[in-house]
């Protein structure tokens, strides 16, 4: 008898990120995370004097606001500056600890106030209308999808519009009500 042949491997779903304990620690999605993650690499140090048992390397506190802006969270005082990297370096030995960074930047990622949430949506809602105040429409979902580099056929742009606003017709669009309703399901804006 001829021996088996082994069926087809199936291709497996991608893992899901997971958090990680610091991050569960300090309510921080997995999305969080990685974007803390990202920001904090490009200014890591892993060599610095009485810091080489840190896992996460450490970053000078002059690079601090840095990474903060890249993460959005950039204090606008000087005043609230000054006052973060006291807490992050109260020895002001000059560096800041990954576990110390997450910390800070989850109270200020999880603090932001509806006012800044609703100025983050209009701000990403003149992005798709040129900073015109209608509603989005095919053409500016086409253009925007086009701009990322993303094939996206013509129905799937309308189904994303109908569903967006619940039927109303491609040609009534997604006005700003129902666009912040979409970020929010999507945990853009939340």
């Amino acid at each position: 008898m001829p021996p088996r042949k082994k069926a087809a491997a199936t291709p497996k779903a991608p893992a899901k990120t997971r958090r990680s304990k610091l991050a569960k620690d300090n309510d921080l999605s997995a999305e969080q995370e990685r974007e803390i993650q990202e920001a904090w690499s490009i200014y890591r140090e892993d060599d610095a004097e009485g810091y080489e048992d840190e896992k996460e390397g450490v970053i000078a506190t002059s690079n601090v606001r840095i990474v903060m802006r890249a993460l959005g969270i950039e204090p606008k005082a000087q005043k609230d500056m000054d006052e973060y990297l006291e807490i992050l370096d109260p020895e002001k030995e000059g560096y800041v600890t990954y576990a110390h960074f997450v910390e800070l930047a989850a109270i200020q990622m999880n603090s932001k106030s509806d006012e800044t949430k609703d100025e983050e949506v209009e701000k990403a809602y003149k992005l798709f209308t040129l900073g015109n105040e209608r509603p989005i429409t095919f053409s500016d979902l086409k253009r925007i999808a086009g701009l990322l580099n993303q094939d996206v056929s013509d129905d799937v742009l309308k189904a994303m519009i109908l569903e967006a606003n619940r039927g109303g017709g491609i040609g009534a669009g997604v006005d700003m009500d129902q666009f912040r309703e979409v970020m929010s399901k999507a945990g853009v804006f939340t």
